[in-house]
């Protein structure tokens, strides 16, 4: 058995929670986690730019996640947390309720979303990870930019 082959290395992923639900990331997409800081609005953007922060210099879109994935409204809080990301050269930051954990999953516990899902989920959830009894939505970041590979703000 190859332990160098990718199939069988596990994978590492930032899980979070969010209006109730378990979602988790690629680690290799999060720059870094950071609290809650209000954003300055910018007019004419989408519902779910909630608007821009200064990162060290940076102008970085703060996207409201709960909206962009049509949950239930959902208000962002001092409590809230910034989980940003890095993708496609591209760096904006998610807004989360908590940050949970750093898992190590095996990829035989990772499924690709039930037929017939993934068209009206747009894209959003890109497989379910059954870990201990609890399902957790791996989401594809690079969906939550616009079709062009642009952020809205």
């Amino acid at each position: 058995m190859n332990q160098d082959s990718p199939a069988m290395n596990p994978i590492e992923l930032l899980s979070f929670g969010l209006a109730g639900q378990a979602y988790a990331v690629d680690i290799m997409a999060v720059r870094e986690i950071r609290g809650w800081v209000e954003p300055t609005a910018l007019p004419g953007t989408p519902d779910y730019v909630c608007g821009v922060i200064n990162l060290r210099g940076t102008v970085l879109p703060i996207l409201n996640l709960a909206t962009r994935l049509g949950l239930e409204a959902h208000q962002v809080s001092d409590r809230s947390v910034v989980i940003v990301l890095t993708v496609a050269s591209r760096t904006f930051g998610i807004t989360v309720d908590a940050v949970s954990d750093i898992l190590t999953v095996d990829p035989a516990a990772i499924q690709p979303p039930p037929d017939g899902v993934q068209e009206h989920s747009k894209g959003f959830v890109s497989a379910l990870c059954l870990l201990d009894d609890q399902m957790i939505r791996l989401l594809s970041p690079d969906t939550l930019i616009t079709q062009d590979g642009a952020l809205a703000a």
